[in-house]
C-alpha cells in the first residue's frame, strides 16, 4: 500500500442525542506513514421536526416501517449533500456516513443505523461507505465505539480522548493497545430533561447549576450493573429507554435537581473511568464540552487537564473520524479495532455503494 496519498472525503454524523446532522468536508494526506487532514467546509444542519419525530418513532416501528424510514433519510441525507456540495463547491472523492443508530444490540450481533446507502449515493452521484458497526458485531464486538482508530492515528497527541455527545465514551493508549468503550447516557438525558421545559438543551448547563443534588438518586444510579461490567462494553437508546428513563420519569425531583444530579452522575462516572490513568490531558468533544457546568464539575472530579479545543473540533470530530473511517475501507486497511470491540480479530468495516450510473469497477 502506498506511504503517501491523499483524499477528499465528505463525513456524516447523527448523534443519538437527535441535535442535528454534522456534515464535513475533509482532505486527508498520508506522508511518511503519518496522516494528517484539513477541514475545508462544515455544517451542522437541524433536523425538521418531520426528521425527529420519524427517527425517535422509528424504534418502535415495525420492520417494514424502518426500512421506509430508511430510505426516507437516505434521501433527506442525499439531499443536504448535494445542498452543502454546491454551495461550497467541493469536489469529494466520495462520502462516508455513519447514519442515524435506531438499534445498538451487540448481545444478539445486532445493530443498526439507518440512512440507506443505496438511496445517498443515487441522490449524489457519488460513492458512499457506510454501515461502519455491523461487521465488527458479527465477529462478536460490540461495533462500538468506532471513533477511537481516528484518536489514535489523527490526534495522537492527546493521551486521552473523550466525547460527550447523547453518550459518553472514551478512548485511550493502554499497554500499546487502544482500549475504549462507552461510560454512561450522557445528552440523551439531559436533553430530554431540558425538553420537558421547552428547550432543546441545557445551554451551558445553566438549568442544572440552578439544581440541587439529590444524594439518593445519584447514588442509584452509581450502583447501575453496567459501570462495574469491564470492557469492552458499549450503550444504545436500549440502555436509556429501559434503565435511564424510568428512574426520571419516576422521581418526584423538579426538572433543575434532575439535571444537576445528571450532571453530576454524568461528570464522577467519567472520572472514576480515567482515574487509574496516569495524570494526563483529556480531550473533550461533543455537544457536553459546551456545557460549562457539567465540565466545571468533571473538572473539579477528575485529576487530569480537561483540554477544550475549537468549536470545528468539538462539532465536528466524529464526523471528521468517520470520514477518515472511510478512507481507510477505501484503502482496505484496518478501521476497527478488536481490543476495542471486543471482537475475535481486527476488521476493515462499512458497505460500498455505488451511484446507479457509475459503471462498476474502481479499486475496492
Amino acid at each position: 500500500m502506498n506511504t503517501s496519498a491523499n483524499y477528499t472525503v465528505i463525513g456524516l454524523m447523527s448523534g443519538s442525542s437527535l441535535d442535528g446532522l454534522d456534515l464535513v468536508c475533509c482532505r486527508f494526506e498520508l506522508s511518511d506513514n503519518t496522516w494528517n487532514f484539513t477541514i475545508e467546509s462544515s455544517e451542522c444542519v437541524d433536523y425538521p421536526e418531520e426528521v425527529v419525530k420519524y427517527l425517535t418513532d422509528a424504534f418502535y416501528k415495525t420492520p417494514e416501517e424502518i426500512k421506509q424510514t430508511d430510505i426516507n433519510y437516505g434521501k433527506f441525507l442525499g439531499q443536504k449533500l448535494k445542498s452543502f456540495i454546491q454551495k461550497n463547491g467541493l469536489k469529494p472523492d466520495f462520502i462516508a456516513s455513519h447514519g442515524h443508530t435506531i438499534f445498538h444490540r451487540p448481545q444478539e450481533k445486532y445493530t443498526l443505523q439507518i440512512g440507506d446507502g443505496q438511496v445517498i449515493a443515487n441522490e449524489t452521484g457519488l460513492t458512499v461507505i457506510n454501515d461502519f458497526r455491523s461487521a465488527d458485531v458479527m465477529k462478536g464486538g460490540q461495533g462500538a465505539p468506532l471513533v477511537p482508530v481516528g484518536d489514535r492515528l489523527l490526534f495522537s497527541e492527546y493521551p486521552i480522548c473523550l466525547n460527550i455527545g447523547g453518550i459518553a465514551n472514551l478512548s485511550f493508549e493502554h499497554k500499546g493497545e487502544r482500549i475504549a468503550f462507552d461510560i454512561c447516557i450522557a445528552n440523551q438525558a439531559l436533553n430530554y430533561l431540558a425538553n420537558r421545559e421547552g428547550k432543546n438543551y441545557d445551554a451551558g448547563g445553566e438549568m442544572a447549576r440552578t439544581g440541587i443534588l439529590n444524594e439518593a438518586l445519584f447514588n442509584t444510579l452509581n450502583t447501575l450493573d453496567y459501570y462495574n461490567k469491564p470492557f469492552p462494553k458499549s450503550l444504545g437508546r436500549e440502555f436509556f429507554e429501559k434503565t435511564i428513563l424510568p428512574m426520571l420519569l419516576q422521581s418526584e425531583l423538579n426538572t433543575m435537581d434532575l439535571l444537576r444530579t445528571m450532571v453530576d452522575h454524568i461528570a464522577f462516572q467519567i472520572a472514576k473511568s480515567t482515574g487509574y490513568l496516569p495524570v494526563s490531558t483529556i480531550l473533550v468533544t461533543g455537544g457536553g464540552a459546551f456545557n460549562s457546568f457539567l465540565i466545571e464539575q468533571l473538572s473539579s472530579q477528575s485529576k487530569h487537564h480537561i483540554s477544550i479545543p475549537d468549536s470545528l473540533t468539538i462539532n465536528f470530530k466524529e464526523a471528521i473520524v468517520f470520514a477518515f473511517l472511510g478512507v481507510l475501507r477505501y484503502r482496505n486497511e484496518i478501521n476497527c479495532y478488536k481490543s476495542v470491540t471486543g471482537a475475535f480479530e481486527d476488521s476493515c468495516t462499512g458497505l460500498i455503494h455505488y451511484p446507479k450510473d457509475l459503471i462498476r469497477g474502481g479499486n475496492f
